[in-house]
């Protein structure tokens, strides 16, 4: 099967494309990857080549900024991705602790995903939210002054959801 957008996902694509000057839709790669990754869940090599030819780039301009970003996902994950701040006032808050309890407690390195394909844990970069360290982002929520108690909740409250 070959990488396209849905229909209603091409004609987002072009309103992205729209807002930008001609000769200039580079500019709109942020966005499109947003629209790729929604759709696909990851970005595979085949979609990022998909998204250089409907932009008119290179793949090589695609991996760079889609590799940059931690907001983009290189492969996949699971349903609910626990990105977990690594950068100092979260790490002296105590960042370092809640990550290797979540390892433990999901029996997972940093990277991967649980064997029932819920849970994938990522360390990134600030999030914003230095005064509530340690935290995480699960898809669009913050998770703030992070315990092993909180994160036990958390997991839970996922768990039950499906």
């Amino acid at each position: 099967m070959s990488i396209q957008f849905t229909p209603e996902r091409h004609q987002k694509f072009e309103e992205i494309v729209a807002r930008y000057p001609q000769g200039r839709q580079k500019s709109a790669l942020l966005p499109v990857l947003h629209l790729a990754q929604e759709q696909f869940g990851w970005l595979s090599s085949d979609t990022m080549d998909y998204v250089a030819g409907l932009l008119s780039i290179t793949p090589i301009e695609v991996y760079e900024v889609a590799s940059f970003y931690s907001m983009y996902n290189l492969k996949p994950v699971g349903k609910y991705l626990f990105e977990v701040c690594q950068t100092g006032p979260c790490m002296v808050s105590g960042a370092n602790s809640i990550i290797n309890y979540i390892k433990q407690k999901l029996n997972i390195e940093v990277g991967e995903t649980t064997e029932d394909g819920l849970f994938t844990l990522k360390t990134v970069e600030c999030l914003g939210a230095c005064g509530y360290a340690p935290m995480m982002q699960v898809g669009k929520f913050y998770k703030e002054h992070l315990t092993p108690e909180k994160v036990d909740q958390i997991i839970a409250e996922y768990r039950n959801q499906n």
